[in-house]
């Protein structure tokens, strides 16, 4: 393409009018104006360029990013060879011939400043936003639509090039995503718009990405911000994307050309709007200041910062004036070189020195008068072809030496050019005029030079035979031939009125043989068809020409095809005619050659070469003959077998490991074409969609296997089975559910010890698809719920020792496994075991007896027994001399002595003893000495029981059962006697074994009293013990009960001891009263020790007998003795009724007897006080108690009133204890304690408390004889009081 050019302004700032073709018809080109700036408002289309009256024209608003083309009208229509004003020239040089275009002459060119001040630097452009092209195009390059029209606007961004109008869309869209589009819209200054694009999501997996642009390249996501926001929503329901792009507040640089482009994957969509924005009118008859026009707008406003780029077109607001001085930057400016334009810009604030140097333009500027001519040449010249011009100066100064150049070149006389001197003027003739005179000259007077033009005009030249019409065939050669009526002269074709391209590289071909000129197509093709003319100066001829297609003729059609994934595929056809292009499709979409798709036309065969196929590439192929209608389809069919890419998954071993209770989603990617039918299976189970807990989906290009809540059964081998037609692909994952361990197994305690045991257990059945790092101990009592952690490092081994337990206390152990996910639940509790320690060795082993074939030990039992009791004792034996011990005893003996039988007579033996409990065996106690086993004759001896030693008294109808053992060897002889006399075996029975007697009488009567002497003889040694049985009955009652006297509310009474006391003492008698109304008895008085007795309280006026009751060891006699007579107590004087404790004065009383009783006169008494305070006649005495026997503690206490006595122990009240009984009789206090055991021991107090004061004694009870823990258990002893009572027996323990 030729470069562009541009005319120089002339001296006068009169802008160059361009030229319009002679009368030889030869029309004008067009010229195409670029123009790119920030969008403000854009001009409407079809907008007539503006005109000007020897101004520059000031330019219009520049439409954003568009191109407008300025064609003249055609000489058909137009029909005038003359110039039209404000045109615009365009040169079309080619290498044959040129075309001139006749017009004034030019103006010698300007000088440095001057061309510095219209035209700016490079730089300057580049820093300016506006932007002005013009572009001479080839005549090839301006379509035949174009020519017909003043204006064609087109977007740079989205739209065609005039060239391509008419041509069918090469890249037609891929797929279209869009479903709802932007459109272009309108709003003002300041105002808010939306734009929305919507994209159908049923097809999509994903969301597809969207972008925004302005322009050509500006991405808008980056832009965001106040005045641009981009919003995204998704409908659910609808399945539609929604994208939307909201501008804020807009401004005028927002207009434009904005684009959406939609993608996702391989699919692509896009869509194009404009955007205006407009200002409401504003009043013109204000001011405009220079710098503020060319200044940054709306300074510290909220858009700050940004080039108002249309300063000197439109109004601005009246901005705030500054307070300082005034300066004419117009002035500045006018008197500055160009290269200070830039500098002054800076120090003033303007930044749109283009537009600032556009208004210079439009200034008239002031002509300099001349100091070398006095006249100049004109501007332009013309002359015809052949003719000769005179061009003429007058000089100021005829001195001054004067140059003539042509186009820069200086011209020398010759018989061409001739010079001529008439006074000031200076001529220069040019003779013969040819094209090649038409130039541009100049003339130079020392420093000054002026310019003009020189057009030759040529004569018209005719044609004299015309181009005849043309029909053929594609592929044929064209020859179109016209004669004109001059030899060389210049003529255009035109194809349907736009100029025949012919360059190097162009279809046509032009010759020109004389007067005849030839326009030549060698291979003409359907778009050659149209209408052919050829212009000269003189006028025109056309013809049309008709291309039509050869009949197409399909040797070989497309085949369809099944291809593997990955393979070439090659599709193949023959058409004739062999040189007709077409194109090829894939379902619908054009296909283009890149590096894997080639596209082959030779001749006749049109071959598609795809060298690795993908999925993309299975569809519809259509292959289409340029120009016919008719097409050739194929179906390529890839397959792919199936496979499962496992490898993505970065599992070792393709083995997932996953915590159960957890959600488990396994993604495989799948490949196989078509898609693959997909089972999931686990061993024999299919796998289903619809599962609940687990199901298997598949969708896209992978599979998936969804476990909602893993569990420990889930483990295990999953197979993805995969077919399709291609053929069938297996894969295996393994899903490993590791979970907490299960618990162990109860753990077994085989030993125990005082206070540790040795524990085992085995490991949980299921580790939880973890292996076991160890586990944890836990240990509580057995009726405590609070569970002890004895490790806190974990213990890998089996076995574990606890230690620092309590001897005697039941204990239970439990087992907690843990692995890498976490701690098992606890095991089941293992059996109940109280750690126990053995007893110390029995004491005191000693030979009791030896015969001829027995030996008989006994032993006491160990000082140390311990909480597990004693379950009884081994006695072994060996022959002296040997090692091996003999186990006497096969079942434990409780007894402290044990006779070992079988023995050989003469022989010698060891013995010892061991203590059995549920620890085990103590260590054992062996005798020092060895035994010979012979018996011995041991001297008798009775050993008679304490309790016999005594008199032994027992009651009438009791049994009496008396063992007396005794000792000697060999077995004494037993003999009874009474009183000296055998003992009859009717009446006492009697029956000896050899260490003891009993004596036995089943029903005791009073006869069987007496002193019985037991004999125990051994050959000639005796020993004698004497028992003293007394059989007591029931007394006899008093002799005789008499009144001695009666007195106020007092009788006293005397009475004679039985004669039978029963065969044992008089304990005390009962005496009972009775009113002789109502003859019921009441007992005044029990246990009283004394045969005379005062009874009081009596009431006055009532009449009394009175009975009494003796009493012995036995009980009450069975009868009483009376009163023969009554007491009457008589009312004398105003004596109260209640003198009972009343004292006797030293006037004696008299008493009368009556017939009916005894009348007594009563004395007068004074009364006396016998109110005490609590005071204790006889205190508590330190006890000492046997464990098991009942203990009592008596004290007495004198106290008026009654006192409340209070028992405690240890200084606490014994309040309801079922193990104590309390008795208060006559002042005697007694505590009764129920079989004591150690822990009953300790400080005793009684407490007595009345109105008058409290006193109180003190004892300290120690019971002997201790009990075992398990016997205190039983006893429902609480624990602490246990506890408590073992420490205080340790402690005594070590005391002793």
């Amino acid at each position: 393409m030729p470069e562009p050019t541009k005319k120089d302004e002339t001296p006068n700032g009169q802008p160059e009018e361009s030229v319009a073709p002679d009368s030889n018809g030869a029309p004008q080109l067009p010229e195409i104006s670029l123009e790119v700036s920030p969008p403000p408002e854009p001009v409407a289309e079809g907008k007539e360029p503006i005109e000007t009256d020897g101004k520059n024209p000031e330019p219009p608003e520049p439409e954003p990013l568009q191109a407008v083309v300025a064609q003249e009208p055609s000489p058909a229509e137009n029909g005038s060879n003359q110039p039209q004003p404000g045109g615009v020239k365009e040169q079309a040089e080619s290498a044959d011939s040129t075309v001139k275009e006749e017009g004034p002459c030019s103006p010698p060119p300007p000088d440095d400043d001057n061309a510095a001040a219209t035209s700016p630097t490079p730089q300057e452009e580049d820093a300016n936003s506006i932007k002005k092209l013009s572009v001479e195009l080839p005549n090839d390059s301006v379509p035949v639509p174009a020519m017909g029209r003043k204006d064609s606007v087109w977007s740079l961004g989205e739209g065609q090039g005039p060239e391509e109008l008419d041509k069918p869309i090469d890249n037609p869209p891929l797929s279209t995503l869009l479903i709802e589009s932007p459109q272009s819209a309108t709003v003002f200054v300041g105002g808010d718009i939306t734009f929305v694009a919507k994209v159908e999501a049923k097809d999509l997996l994903r969301k597809p990405t969207i972008k925004w642009f302005k322009g050509k390249w500006m991405d808008l996501a980056s832009k965001t911000g106040k005045h641009l926001q981009l919003k995204e929503t998704f409908d659910r329901l609808t399945k539609v994307h929604t994208f939307e792009m909201h501008i804020i507040k807009a401004k005028e640089n927002y207009a434009g050309n904005y684009r959406c482009e939609v993608t996702y994957k391989d699919k692509f969509d896009s869509c194009s709007f404009d955007l205006e924005v407009k200002e409401a009118e504003q009043s013109s008859g204000q001011s405009i200041d220079i710098r503020s026009a060319f200044k940054r707008s709306s300074e510290g406003q909220e858009d700050a910062g940004e080039l108002d780029f249309s300063g000197l077109l439109k109004h601005r607001e009246p901005k705030q004036q500054d307070d300082t001085p005034e300066v004419d930057v117009w002035e500045i400016l006018k008197n500055a070189r160009p290269d200070q334009y830039e500098k002054i810009a800076f120090m003033y604030g303007i930044t749109d020195l283009r537009g600032l140097l556009k208004r210079m333009k439009k200034i008239p500027k002031e002509e300099k008068k001349s100091e070398a001519f006095a006249k100049k040449l004109d501007p332009a010249y013309q002359v015809d072809k052949g003719g000769k011009i005179r061009l003429v100066v007058d000089l100021a100064d005829p001195t001054v030496e004067l140059k003539w150049y042509k186009n820069g070149q200086e011209i020398r006389p010759s018989p061409k050019y001739i010079f001529e001197h008439k006074g000031t003027q200076r001529i220069m003739v040019i003779n013969n005029c040819t094209t090649n005179d038409d130039a541009a000259y100049s003339v130079a007077a020392g420093d000054e030079k002026c310019t003009t033009e020189l057009f030759v005009k040529e004569l018209p030249v005719k044609v004299v035979k015309g181009i005849e019409p043309v029909k053929t065939t594609v592929n044929e050669r064209i020859e179109l031939e016209c004669e004109v009526s001059e030899e060389g002269a210049q003529v255009k074709w035109m194809k349907n009125g736009v100029e025949v391209p012919t360059g190097v590289r162009s279809r046509y071909r032009v010759k020109c043989e004389g007067t005849k000129h030839f326009l030549v197509i060698d291979d003409a093709s359907r778009e050659d068809t149209g209408t052919y003319s050829i212009m000269a100066t003189g006028g025109t001829s056309e013809a049309h020409v008709q291309v039509d297609l050869k009949p197409l003729k399909i040797y070989q059609d497309l085949q369809d095809m099944t291809v593997k994934l990955g393979q070439p595929i090659k599709l193949h056809c023959e058409i004739y005619p062999g040189n007709v292009p077409g194109r090829w499709y894939r379902n619908g979409q054009l296909i283009q050659p890149n590096d894997r798709i080639n596209i082959i036309h030779r001749n006749k065969v049109h071959r598609l070469e795809i060298e690795t196929s993908s999925l993309h590439d299975a569809g519809d192929y259509t292959f289409v003959p340029e120009g016919y209608s008719q097409s050739l389809s194929a179906k390529i069919h890839i397959i792919d077998p199936p496979r499962v890419h496992l490898e993505s998954l970065n599992f070792p071993d393709n083995t997932v490991t996953i915590v159960a209770g957890n959600k488990l989603r396994l993604e495989i990617p799948i490949s196989g074409e078509p898609a693959p039918r997909v089972v999931w299976m686990k061993g024999e189970r299919v796998i289903l969609e619809s599962g609940h807990r687990v199901r298997a989906e598949t969708y896209g290009d992978q599979t998936s296997l969804t476990i909602e809540v893993t569990e420990r059964e889930d483990s295990g081998n999953y197979k993805i089975v995969l077919q399709n037609e291609a053929g069938e692909a297996t894969a295996s994952v393994r899903i490993k559910v590791v979970d907490i361990p299960d618990p162990p197994e109860a753990p077994l305690v085989p030993v125990v010890g005082g206070d540790w045991c040795s524990m085992t257990w085995e490991p949980p059945k299921y580790d939880g698809g973890s292996p076991i790092l160890g586990y944890f101990i836990e240990r509580k009592k057995k009726q405590s719920s609070r569970w002890m952690r004895l490790n806190f490092d974990l213990i890998k081994e089996l076995s574990f020792e606890p230690k620092k337990m309590i001897e005697g206390v039941p204990y239970e152990v439990r087992i907690f496994a843990v692995n890498a996910i976490g701690v098992s639940k606890p095991s089941e509790p293992s059996k109940a075991f109280t750690p126990l320690a053995v007893t110390s060795e029995p004491t005191m082993l000693v030979v009791d007896d030896v015969t001829d074939t027995t030996v008989t030990v006994k032993w006491r039992p160990p000082e140390t027994i311990g909480a597990a009791g004693l379950d009884g004792y081994l006695v072994e034996y060996c022959i002296e001399g040997a090692d091996d011990w003999v186990v006497s005893n096969k079942e434990l003996t409780e007894k402290t002595k044990y006779t070992i039988t079988g023995l050989t007579p003469g022989c010698k033996i060891l013995v010892r003893v061991k203590a059995i409990n549920a620890a085990g065996a103590s260590a054992p106690r062996t005798l020092q000495h060895s035994v010979l086993v012979k018996e011995v004759i041991e001297p008798p001896k009775i050993r008679v029981p304490r309790h016999l030693k005594q008199t032994y008294t027992r009651k009438v109808g009791e049994a009496v059962n008396l063992v007396v053992p005794f000792l000697g060897k060999p077995r004494p002889k037993v003999t009874w006697l009474k009183e000296g006399k055998p003992i009859e075996p009717t009446h006492v029975s009697i029956r000896n074994t050899d260490c003891d007697s009993i004596i036995f009488i089943r029903k005791a009567e009073r006869s069987h009293s007496g002193k019985y002497e037991m004999t125990v003889q051994v050959e000639n040694h005796v020993d004698t013990a004497i028992l003293d049985i007394q059989i007591v009955d029931l007394p006899g009652p008093p002799v005789s009960v008499t009144i001695e006297d009666v007195w106020g509310g007092n009788v006293a009474l005397v009475w004679t001891p039985p004669k039978d006391n029963g065969n044992a003492p008089i304990t005390g008698y009962t005496i009972q009263k009775a009113d002789k109304k109502t003859m019921e008895w009441y007992t005044c008085i029990e246990h009283y020790h004394r045969t005379c007795i005062t009874i009081t309280e009596l009431v006055v006026g009532n009449e009394y007998f009175f009975r009494i009751f003796s009493e012995n060891m036995c009980g009450l006699s069975e009868t009483a003795t009376q009163t023969k007579k009554s007491a009457l107590i008589v009312k004398e004087g105003n004596f109260p009724h209640d003198t009972a404790q009343r004292q006797y004065h030293a006037q004696p009383h008299s008493f009368t007897l009556t017939p009916t009783g005894m009348q007594v006169k009563t004395p007068e008494y004074s009364d006396h006080d016998f109110k005490e305070a609590p005071k204790f006649t006889q205190p508590l005495i330190n006890t000492f108690a046997i464990a098991g026997y009942n203990a009592t503690l008596n004290c007495s206490v004198r106290a008026n009133p009654r006192p409340k006595v209070i028992w405690m122990k240890n200084k606490i009240a014994i309040i309801d204890d079922p193990r104590y009984r309390m008795f208060s009789n006559q002042g005697v206090c007694t505590l009764e304690i129920r079989k004591p055991s150690p822990y009953d021991g300790g400080m005793y107090t009684c407490k007595a408390i009345n109105d008058l004061g409290e006193a109180q004694v003190d004892c300290k009870l120690e019971v002997k004889g201790g009990f075992t823990f398990f016997e205190l258990m039983q006893r429902g002893v609480p624990l602490h009081l246990i506890d408590k009572y073992m420490n205080e027996a340790k402690i005594v323990e070590q005391e002793k």
